[in-house]
């Protein structure tokens, strides 16, 4: 499986969570960031650009994870585990993993409907989405996908589910109710990261093999837009006007305006920096820097890294990694 694990020896499993800090910050919101090598998930009380971000929780999870995806009403995070070929469900109130639900193949990107059910899961070696329910882990369905499926994205009506499929140069677009492929999108090359607009009306690919994003009319299900970024972009996060895109091997993010598709900003961060995620504001941006096993923190209106926080051993963050706390 093309780059999801680093040269690093990985920790043992250990039995319970770790908490750092005793309570977390009122009205605030957190990250959930999967440690591939360390084997955990780190969890992060987040204060948007205005104060640095805290580490407050180790939640051990075997089997190297890499996706992740928050469910909507936060009380859930789904964990993909390509070396346990597996699906942890962990209580995000208590920080325990509920169940692991063994669902085969190369699970890697991750997504969950808007009511907390089903779970769609790219299985990268078998051209296909596992969908899970959590509260019925027996009862497994397929969805068939182009090659090796990485970024998973669900509309906010649960109406459809796309999938980024890399080694076919294309998305997939899922009727969820059917189950069945209604559409083939050609993008750029190599699609790995996938994200929706807020509305759902429009998709944006992170394209590792020709440094760009394909930005999709979904309702048309054709390209309307392709953006040249940096190099290896990974993931895009939108917040407001802007989108911001992961370049692995160039160390940056770039920003590009959604409506016109001009550049505004190329922001140095981490060594090669993967997950992405904007504040519910949209005033701030998280990014996870694999190799620097750390996290940026990008204020969105002066396009600066205004934080650094060290979250662990070799963090992916592939997915939607963010909760809202009560």
């Amino acid at each position: 499986m093309a780059r999801l694990r680093r040269a690093a020896a990985a920790a043992g499993f250990a039995a319970a969570v770790v908490l750092l800090v005793a309570s977390r910050p009122s009205g605030a919101a957190e990250a959930f960031i999967t440690n591939q090598p360390g084997n955990e998930v780190a969890v992060v009380a987040l204060n948007g650009a205005a104060a640095p971000p805290k580490l407050v929780a180790r939640i051990p999870v075997p089997g190297e994870p890499a996706g992740i995806a928050v469910s909507r009403d936060g009380s859930r995070a789904f964990v993909t585990s390509p070396e346990g070929k597996a699906l942890s469900v962990i209580d995000t109130a208590t920080r325990q993993v509920e169940k692991r639900i063994p669902v085969g193949g190369g699970p890697l990107g991750v997504a969950v409907a808007p009511s907390g059910k089903p779970v769609y899961v790219a299985d990268w070696y078998s051209s296909r989405l596992v969908v899970v329910d959590p509260d019925r882990p027996d009862d497994l369905r397929i969805a068939h996908t182009g090659a090796s499926p990485s970024g998973v994205a669900v509309t906010p009506d649960g109406a459809l589910v796309l999938s980024a499929d890399r080694d076919d140069d294309q998305v997939s677009i899922i009727d969820a109710a059917k189950l069945e492929r209604v559409a083939v999108v050609k993008v750029g090359t190599r699609p790995f990261g996938i994200t929706l607009s807020e509305d759902g009306r429009t998709a944006y690919t992170a394209n590792v093999g020709s440094d760009d994003v394909s930005v999709i009319d979904v309702a048309a299900r054709k390209v309307v837009g392709t953006v040249k970024v940096g190099n290896r972009p990974y993931a895009v996060a939108l917040a407001g006007p802007l989108a911001f895109v992961t370049n692995q091997y160039a160390g940056t993010v770039s920003v590009f305006d959604t409506t016109t598709l001009a550049p505004r900003a190329t922001i140095s961060v981490g060594e090669y920096p993967e997950g992405i995620a904007a504040s519910e504001d949209g005033r701030a941006v998280y990014v996870v820097n694999w190799f620097d096993n750390s996290m940026s923190v990008i204020d969105t209106q002066t396009l600066k890294v205004v934080s650094t926080l060290e979250v662990g051993d070799g963090p992916r963050a592939f997915g939607l990694f963010l909760r809202r706390t009560p």
